[in-house]
Order: C-alpha cells, then sequence, then structure tokens
C-alpha cells in the first residue's frame, strides 16, 4: 500500500493504519530498535509503541515520508529505552559508542547544540558531503550501525571507515563553530 493510502488511514482513524505500517515497515524499524537495543523483548516493544505513537501523531501530523517519520520514532524511542536501560551503567553497546563521538562534536558548549538541532544547519551540512561520506554518517550516527558493518557494506576496512567518519565530524565540528 502506498504510503499516501496509509495515511490517509491514519487520518480516517482507521485501525488498519497500524497493520499497514507493520507490515511495510515493521522490518524497517525492527532493524533500527535492534541496532541500538541488545534485548530483543525491547526491539518488540519498541517497535510496538511507534505505532501507537504514529497512531497518536497523526493527525495532526502529515508526515511527507511515512518511513522516515516511523524511522525516527522508533529511534527516539528506543534511545530512551537505552537511557534508561543503562542510566546508572553508561557503556558496552553501540549507542554508547556513537554517543562518545558525536561528544566530541558538541562538546558542553550549548550554543552549539541548540546549532546543531537546527534541522537547516544539519540538513546542509549533509547535502555538503560526497555521497559515500553522508551514507557512512547517517548509518553510523542516524541508524547506530556498527563500524564493522558499514565496512562491510561499503567494501572498506575498518580503518577507513573510522577515518572518514573522523573527517566528517571534524568537518561537521567547523560548520557548527562557524555558524555559532
Amino acid at each position: 500500500m502506498e504510503d499516501a493510502k496509509i495515511v490517509e488511514l491514519y487520518f480516517n482513524r482507521d485501525e488498519h493504519a497500524i497493520s499497514e505500517s507493520s507490515k511495510k515497515y515493521g522490518p524497517y524499524c525492527t532493524s533500527i530498535a535492534r541496532n541500538i537495543l541488545d534485548s530483543r523483548e525491547d526491539v518488540e516493544e519498541c517497535v510496538s509503541d511507534t505505532w501507537l505513537r504514529a497512531w497518536n501523531a497523526i493527525p495532526p501530523a502529515r508526515p511527507n515520508r511515512l518511513s522516515v517519520f516511523l524511522g525516527r520514532i522508533t529511534r527516539n524511542l528506543s534511545i530512551d529505552r537505552f537511557r534508561k536501560d543503562h542510566a546508572e551503567k553508561y557503556g558496552g553497546g553501540q549507542t554508547a559508542l556513537c554517543l562518545d563521538e558525536l561528544s566530541e562534536i558538541v562538546g558542553g558548549d550549548s550554543r552549539i547544540e541548540e546549532e546543531m538541532i537546527q534541522k537547516e544547519t544539519l540538513e546542509l551540512f549533509l547535502r555538503s558531503l560526497p555521497s559515500q561520506d553522508k551514507d557512512i554518517f547517517l548509518l553510523r550516527y542516524w541508524y547506530l550501525m556498527p563500524i564493522e558493518k558499514i565496512a562491510v557494506r561499503f567494501s572498506l576496512s575498518e580503518g577507513a571507515v573510522k577515518m572518514r567518519l573522523l573527517r566528517v565530524r571534524k568537518s561537521l565540528r567547523e560548520t557548527l563553530e562557524k555558524e555559532a
């Protein structure tokens, strides 16, 4: 079913919207949650909660790209669950590693953090990147994919992926500092 039709089901408060969303985007949302969380039960719960959040958000929201909308909900729910589960014992998984890597950029300067949150700055930065660097950056920091999997996906060594990420983070930091 097309995304526009699924969104209309949500607007009409038709419960088939949830089953259609799950059928079309369940594996996608599951892979996002699995990259963040260790527990199969937590992954299933976050994906299930995604459909409830979507039900409560549409309407009034009318997402242009349903996949991005649902992916963002899943990602945010999964990160919240990760933080809750690891509040006392920080470390270990890909989420902690990715957050550590990005902390080099945002540090403690709240003005830089505010700039990073602004959608336009990040979108412009991502558009300026070569296609492969943008894909690697998004896989690592949006989908929280392990470096090993990124390396395999792009037929690169892990060291090459780490170097590209380092260079992109450095460039992002410079961009944010110019904007601040």
